[in-house]
């Protein structure tokens, strides 16, 4: 769909791209600006109001010809300027700009080669005529160029540029002709002692350059442009010379006023194009605030684009040994001077981009460093990172007292007081675990002044990653053993989690025990029944936990796993019934291995219990307490050996349903009702 210039953007976008003046300073430079379109008017005034005494008579043919030909001669050089930058950057309001002032310097030229007593004897309707025709054909062009013109009309304004340049050169040659040839057509014959005029039109042409203005000004407010404000100016100075042109005292001061308002807004655009040239150095975008939303996003981009070539010529450059102005200057037209700033702001730019890209990669390594990741793997993981920004980073770990970083070796005296080692290009770091040696980090400086110091930070970083790798290793032998892995985590990844309290879940208990550990430990030595216990537990326990489950005690023979809870578990019921089948299997086989072993008997159930850390402040444990529970625990105490035992509420959460065998209602001690329960043999 074609986009408006101004209408096709949200306000939030055009805020972003076009930034405003500051709210205290427009409107103070507004009412200055007011001002001063204000005084020719008054002047006007004064002049027609006190005629005898004010309005005095100047005649002076040859110095107006020669005003109004250089007048014309810099109006038509500034068209011209305009159009090129039109066809430049294809530009529909560009194009019709430049007819606003083609068309009055026409026109100023045609008034001013009927100067009487230059090629006519005596003042003519086409020397009266040609001002006021000439700003009311230049109004039109100034009113269209002010619309929010879309992309589909700003296609057509483009497609139909020759008809308009021929057409407005068509129609100055016809009024030259008739207008300075005698007796041709009347625009040569003698003007009435009074003055000819257009009859009040030209009230519409000041209408369209009030318009145009009003335009103009709300697109400098939302694109503050030197530009914008010489051609705002220049709008309001040529509808004030149209009004001035309207008194028709030839000759009289509020005649030449006219003359004077038309070379102000010309010179005035002109001089500010000058001004930006000697800012720039260069005239290839004096214009390019004046035009359409579309095509300064396009002249952005293309400066996006120009800024990324610089960006990788001077990565390069090291390399190439080739300048940046030798590579860019002759693609995007730049001067010497301009190539140098470009120089200097693509090189701030990549250092800028150098130090994002690098302080990423410290963020993402620190992120890393994550609970349980082994040192390997988080070194590698690392390296990979870093290398994408620091370039050709080696990591080595200390091996028998030494670190071999290639051909060189270092030792912890190579580093005194953890200072690096400076070589050629790179910086040496040590990493360090708890002030010992424990590897080294060579990472590559000179390409940013940051660099060294982004170095240590990388280090530094570095040895605390590996230092809590190995921590988190030691703590997985002292600590993970003593508890279920997901308590142990929980508790690593936050240790508020220790806190004395708990919250209501539901959850699926899983009770187990030995039927006939009693009178095995009768029988048997303390050694014996130790064996036999880690026999049972070490096929237990891995079932428990590769379904899911929590185990939060052994207490002799038994023990009890919570499946739901620390960690969150859909199907939770469903596992611990796969978990208490597949240990059935696993007893089955130590028994038969081992004749007169006891054997497993498993109850489950499923409800809400209340799950935390329970104790006191010197010593506490991870358990669960509630009705369900209790339940699991009394059906467990009603299960025959090698059989597993669930309630009514975990059979409920099993689907498809499992194969069963119904008990009846049971009465369990501490229960009012009676349960229901099942003997689990198997799932669909």
């Amino acid at each position: 769909m074609p986009t408006n210039d101004l209408a096709s953007t949200s306000p939030q976008e055009r805020t972003r791209s076009e930034p405003y003046l500051p709210p205290a300073t427009q409107p103070v430079r507004a009412v200055v600006w007011v001002i001063h379109l204000a005084l020719p008017m008054l002047g006007l005034w004064l002049l027609l109001a006190n005629h005898d005494d004010l309005n005095i008579e100047w005649h002076d043919n040859l110095s107006h010809f020669w005003l109004i030909i250089a007048v014309a001669g810099i109006n038509l050089v500034l068209g011209a300027a305009i159009g090129q930058a039109s066809a430049r950057r294809a530009d529909a309001r560009l194009l019709l700009v430049s007819l606003v002032f083609l068309s009055s310097a026409g026109f100023f030229l045609m008034h001013g080669l009927a100067t009487p007593r230059i090629i006519l004897a005596k003042g003519t309707y086409g020397f009266d005529l040609s001002q006021p025709i000439g700003l009311l054909v230049a109004s039109v062009f100034a009113a269209v160029s002010a619309l929010p013109l879309n992309e589909r009309t700003a296609q057509a304004v483009l497609r139909s540029q020759i008809w308009l340049r021929g057409g407005l050169v068509a129609l100055l040659v016809v009024w030259g002709v008739a207008s300075l040839v005698p007796g041709l057509t009347a625009l040569s014959s003698p003007a009435p002692p009074g003055g000819a005029g257009l009859g009040g039109f030209e009230l519409v042409g000041v209408a369209l350059y009030a318009v145009a203005t009003a335009m103009m000004f709300q697109l400098h407010r939302r694109r503050p442009a030197a530009m914008l404000v010489s051609l705002v100016t220049a709008y309001a100075l040529l509808a004030e010379a149209m009004i001035a042109g309207m008194s028709r005292h030839n000759w009289h001061l509020s005649w030449w006023l006219w003359h004077v308002l038309l070379t102000m807004a010309f010179v005035f655009v002109a001089y500010s194009a000058h001004l930006q040239f000697r800012r720039e150095g260069s005239s290839a975008g004096l214009f390019d605030s004046v035009a359409l939303s579309a095509t300064v996003r396009k002249i952005r981009a293309e400066y996006e684009d120009a800024l990324e070539e610089l960006v990788g010529h001077i990565r390069r450059r090291a390399e190439t040994k080739v300048p940046v102005a030798t590579r860019l200057a002759g693609k995007f037209g730049l001067t010497e001077g301009q190539a140098a700033v470009l120089d200097r702001a693509g090189a701030a730019l990549a250092n800028e981009r150098e130090l994002s890209e690098r302080l990423a990669a410290l963020v993402d390594t620190g992120n890393q460093a994550r609970v349980g990741l082994p040192e390997r793997e988080l070194l590698t993981q690392a390296l990979d990172r870093v290398r994408q920004a620091y370039g050709d980073v080696r990591i080595t770990l200390v091996s028998e007292g030494r670190v071999a970083m290639g051909s060189r070796e270092y030792g912890p005296g190579d580093f005194p007081g953890n200072r690096p080692v400076l070589l050629d290009r790179t910086v040496v770091h040590p990493l360090t675990v708890k002030g010992q040696l424990a590897g080294a980090l060579e990472v590559p400086v000179g390409r940013t002044p940051q660099d060294e110091a982004l170095a240590a930070t990388l280090a530094s970083q570095l040895s605390i990653s590996l230092e809590n790798a190995r921590l988190y290793r030691e703590l997985s032998t002292l600590f993970r053993q003593y508890m279920s892995p997901d308590v142990a985590n929980s508790l690593l990844a936050d240790p508020r989690t220790a806190a004395l309290g708990g919250e209501l879940v539901e959850l699926t208990a899983l009770f187990a025990d030995l039927k006939g550990f009693t009178s095995f430990s009768e029988r048997a030595t303390p050694a014996e029944i130790v064996e036999m216990l880690n026999r049972y537990h070490t096929a237990a326990v891995p079932i428990i936990l590769g379904n899911g489950g929590t185990i939060v005690q052994f207490v002799g023979d038994a023990l009890l796993a919570l499946f739901n809870a620390p960690a969150p578990q859909p199907g939770h019921a469903a596992a611990a019934a796969r978990a208490a089948l597949a240990m059935q299997e696993a007893a089955e086989e130590i028994c038969a291995g081992t004749p007169g072993y006891p054997r497993f008997r498993i109850g489950i159930n499923t409800g809400l219990a209340l799950v935390g850390n329970i104790g006191s402040p010197e010593l506490r444990g991870f358990n669960a307490m509630g009705d369900c529970v209790n339940v699991a625990a009394r059906l467990e105490g009603v299960a025959e050996p090698g059989t597993v035992v669930i309630g009514q509420s975990t059979l409920d959460q099993i689907t498809p349903r499992p194969r069963v065998r119904s008990l009846g209602e049971l009465a369990l001690k501490g229960k009012e009702k009676p349960v229901h329960a099942y003997v689990l043999s198997g799932l669909s």
